[in-house]
């Protein structure tokens, strides 16, 4: 199993707001674990964490989300401006033992 860790740093007072975007974004994401913010370190972080059998199940994940239905639709819309809210992000992918 792998779990990935996408961190996104956000603007000053928007790490909640950017949190319950992605909370009610990815309700019915079935490898969704956790949407975290940050309580010591670095200032102004939401961290979503998701688990993926392997690394063929994460890549094909992302192809979900390409495709144009109904369901990513709804996603995107609930997404609509998070990009304005974050500075910048990054992603870790963690074997588990």
């Amino acid at each position: 199993m792998i779990m990935v860790h996408d961190t996104f740093i956000c603007k000053p007072g928007n790490a909640s707001k950017v949190a319950k975007m992605f909370k009610e974004a990815m309700a019915n994401d079935p490898n969704m674990v956790n949407i975290m913010t940050d309580m010591t370190g670095a200032y102004n972080r939401v961290i979503m964490v998701s688990k993926y059998d392997n690394l063929t199940a994460f890549e094909q994940s992302f192809q979900k989300y390409m495709q144009d239905n109904e369901e990513t639709k709804k996603m995107k819309e609930k997404m609509q401006g998070y990009q304005d809210k974050y500075l910048t992000g990054s992603r870790e992918i963690y074997q588990v033992w």
